[in-house]
């Protein structure tokens, strides 16, 4: 029988999922066609999203019969191996297993913020999936918040459009996570995760208030382009083709607040158990990258030919070692041919830096193209046995099934020989990094390597939308640093745009295993005390606090590693000074603290790199005040006295 809270009612064929405080409200239709609706805090938000399975074995959910229902409330707890929010995460949710006449059931998840589904099958040992059906109506006008694109290759890098939900459709796809925002700060993040032998999804606006999905079908034929490039140049029927006894992606809707949105926790909590049974040696950490600077550090100390060699990869060691970083990456120009992963160039003993690497306890990582991984997959044994640490695979641009699969591929080869992964030209994380923890971050943002694409009217955005999937490689620490108006930058020097405290706050803001240095060492040397700040910001994390949010607006984070807090925080051009009042409530009650902070200067809102330091005593009781100028930051790091 179906538990009270479930509250089937048989003569509408419609089951009510209840969140465990009842401040979600999921009903699902069962009469022949599936769908669901959702209520948010007594208000009817999301109605009749209809949901199938297109199979060779025919269209689950079409004509359904629901033979049986079961709910429980389900207390959970989850300690991420690589944890970029939270420790530990104990989260209750009501969890309801759909059954359904065919082989199938549906599995739904409903905390007070979140709604999650997937479909699961029992239909042997292959099918094939034609389509799945994913709709999302609102019947409240909001604001799309999307990335675009054309076609499904796509590296993930473009900048968000911001369209209304009933606007006309505009015909183009766009990818996951996307926002939606409405009246007094109602939001709905869309995203998925759990995709593993399986397309990525994208998004269409059908220009009534909704979406639908569409998916890239898998490829029957290939053309090399380039070293790193390949193009579908025909398809199967199908998206997939795929166990017939197995659990799909899930699909999930975060509502809330900006601050409930950027702090929600679902992929972690809708994660897969790990398939590694050792995990002590994933390293997440910092990374000196050389090629933003054009690998060319220059000044007294210099007194080699810079380049793609051995003395400037041991000066960027020498960097790393000094500050306390874990690796340097060795980006495209360390090989000598970009199609052969094994032999460096000329004028580099990757050996030698390698060992050298090794002496100070900083680990090499090395560039690859996805076509290169691809035809020497022996290269992860070699690495293991040469000692790198690490590879960075860059330019998949594809996320149909084959790729998925590659992704998953390369995880577990690297883990099977003790290499971390950064995927780069990437989608967005969508579970693998909790299956294989050693993936420990992902591109698929416009990041700071983007120079002018790169803004703050753009970037704000990511704590809301791209970061809330997982991590995210956006490659930060510029030292040279420009307002918008006069901006202009080339290699190798490299600048960004946003003040230098919004820069440095980065650190604190943005999630990932692994995050880059980008800057030159020279640039960093001359910049010592921001150097230290930047450097002493840990990769993971304990405790999580939003203090002040507002979705493509600003955003302050506070977070916890041990004993010491970490507050960053930026904002957009849009005033020339925003004034914030913030509680230090999360600090332990009668404990005595000092506070380091970097605020924009008085000139900060035209020369960017204006900015001043302070320092004062704090505890639990502090109201501190926060000001930013237009593109500009605050970062602090509090630590017992």
């Amino acid at each position: 029988m179906l538990s009270a809270l479930l509250g089937l009612r048989a003569e509408a064929a419609t089951l009510e999922l209840l969140s465990p405080g009842g401040k979600i409200k999921v009903a699902v239709q069962t009469d022949k066609e599936i769908s669901y609706s959702v209520s948010f805090g007594g208000k009817e938000l999301l109605r009749q999203n209809n949901l199938t399975l297109t199979t060779n074995k025919g269209t689950l959910g079409r004509n359904a019969k629901l033979l049986s229902a079961n709910s429980s409330i389900v207390n959970e707890t989850k300690e991420p191996v690589v944890p970029l929010k939270f420790s530990r995460i104990e989260t209750k949710y009501r969890k309801a297993v759909l059954k359904f006449k065919g082989n199938f059931y549906i599995e739904f998840r409903v905390t007070d913020h979140a709604v999650a589904y997937r479909f699961a099958t029992r239909l042997g040992k292959m099918l094939d999936v034609d389509d799945e059906s994913f709709n999302l109506q609102t019947i409240v006008p909001m604001t799309a918040h999307l990335q675009p694109t054309d076609k499904f290759r796509t590296s993930y890098e473009t900048r968000y459009v911001h369209q209304q939900l009933f606007a006309p459709a505009d015909g183009k796809m766009a990818t996951l996570p996307a926002l939606l925002t409405g009246k007094d700060d109602m939001n709905v993040l869309v995203s998925e995760t759990g995709v593993l032998d399986y397309p990525k999804m994208f998004l269409k606006r059908n220009g009534s208030g909704g979406f639908s999905a569409t998916f890239p079908k898998c490829p029957l034929a290939w053309a090399e382009e380039s070293d790193r490039a390949m193009n579908v140049t025909s398809e199967e029927t199908y998206i997939a083709r795929t166990n017939g006894t197995r659990a799909f992606p899930w699909r999930y809707m975060v509502l809330g607040t900006s601050k409930e949105i950027a702090m929600q926790t679902l992929p972690v909590v809708l994660s897969e158990p790990c398939a590694l049974q050792e995990t002590d040696w994933i390293r997440p950490g910092k990374v000196s990258w050389e090629w933003w600077c054009g690998a060319t550090p220059y000044g007294k100390d210099v007194n080699f030919k810079a380049g793609c060699n051995t003395a400037t990869y041991k000066y960027f060691i020498d960097f790393a070692a000094r500050f306390g970083l874990e690796y340097i990456l060795l980006d495209e120009g360390w090989a000598k041919s970009t199609r052969d992963p094994f032999v460096p160039n000329d004028a580099l003993d990757l050996q030698e830096v390698i060992r050298y690497g090794k002496s100070k306890g900083v680990g090499v990582v090395l560039w690859l193209s996805w076509l290169t991984v691809e035809r020497h997959f022996d290269l992860f044994k070699k690495y293991e046995e040469w000692g790198v640490a690490g590879v960075k695979v860059d330019f998949m641009d594809h996320s149909h099934q084959w790729m998925v699969n590659f992704y998953e591929r390369v995880a577990e080869a690297a883990a099977k020989h003790k290499l971390v992964v950064d995927f780069h030209g990437a989608y967005s994380p969508a579970g693998l990094e909790f299956k294989f923890p050693n993936v420990l971050s992902y591109e698929g943002v416009v990041g700071m390597e983007m120079m002018s694409r790169c803004t703050p009217e753009n970037t704000v955005y990511y704590p809301f939308i791209r970061n809330t999937a997982g991590a995210m490689d956006y490659t930060p620490g510029a030292m040279i640093n420009m307002q918008p108006e006069v901006y202009r930058s080339v290699r190798p020097n490299s600048a960004a745009i946003g003040t230098r405290c919004y820069n440095m706050a980065l650190y604190v803001i943005f999630e990932s295993g692994v995050q880059m240095l980008a800057d030159n060492p020279t640039n960093y040397y001359k910049n010592e005390e921001c150097t230290r700040f930047i450097a002493s910001v840990p990769v993971t994390w304990d405790e999580t606090r939003v203090l002040e949010a507002s979705a493509g607006e600003y955003f302050i984070v506070a977070r916890r590693k041990g004993d010491s807090w970490f507050v960053g925080g930026f904002c957009n051009g849009k005033e020339n000074v925003r004034h914030f009042r913030v509680r230090l409530d999360f600090l332990s009650a009668g404990v005595d603290y000092r506070i380091s902070a970097f605020c924009d200067g008085p000139n900060a809102g035209y020369q960017a790199m204006d900015y001043r330091t302070s320092e004062q005593n704090v505890d639990h009781g502090t109201e501190l005040t926060i000001d930013m100028v237009r593109n500009g930051g605050w970062a602090a790091v509090i630590a017992r006295r």
